[in-house]
């Protein structure tokens, strides 16, 4: 064994103070080893800018929504999810979903006071049965407290095929509670 280890050892040595080759050949070697890590490390380096644009989105619709006042409305809404793409800069397309919650303690739920969806996707608006014993992913809030959810959803389309199998859905989720006013209304 230890034999071995000298053997190869002198071998990489010898291997390493040679200069004969041929440039065309470790080239040809190279080239593509480096453009391919050029590749992957891009394609990282977007996905991180694509998901941290609409981690901003979120965190500004959320901060807007809960520095409301009076009542939200169609509009609003529609507004808001303006405000979100323009945030993002870019033409994938995304949904938003604004959902104002409310918090029971003697039943121990919590129930949809009202849910808005834009943008075309997989989410639809929330309800009370989706969220009722959703203690893992809500925060604890006393009796009566009401916060806002604001979730995006966008599909991020890989420019190259190197890092990732397919095509990946970009999602985040933002909590928060309203500043001045105990509830955000929706008005119907």
């Amino acid at each position: 064994m230890f034999g071995f280890g000298t053997y190869l050892g002198r071998g990489l040595r010898r291997f390493w103070r040679r200069d004969d080759g041929s440039f065309v050949v470790e080239s040809v070697i190279a080239l593509p080893l480096l453009f391919l890590a050029a590749m992957v490390i891009y394609e990282f380096f977007e996905v991180h800018r694509f998901n941290s644009a609409r981690d901003k989105a979120s965190y500004t619709v959320a901060d807007m929504l809960s520095r409301e006042m009076g009542t939200v409305n169609t509009t609003y809404i529609d507004n808001t999810k303006s405000l979100f793409d323009s945030i993002v800069d870019d033409n994938a397309g995304s949904q938003l979903r604004v959902t104002a919650i409310s918090y029971d303690v003697d039943t121990d739920r919590y129930a949809v006071y009202w849910s808005e969806v834009r943008g075309t996707g997989p989410m639809s608006v929330l309800t009370t049965s989706d969220i009722a014993t959703s203690h893992a992913t809500l925060p604890l809030m006393s009796d009566g407290e009401h916060i806002l959810l604001i979730e995006s959803v966008s599909d991020y389309q890989r420019m190259f095929a190197a890092g990732f199998s397919e095509d990946m859905e970009i999602k985040t989720r933002v909590i928060t509670s309203p500043r001045f006013v105990p509830k955000i209304d929706w008005a119907s």
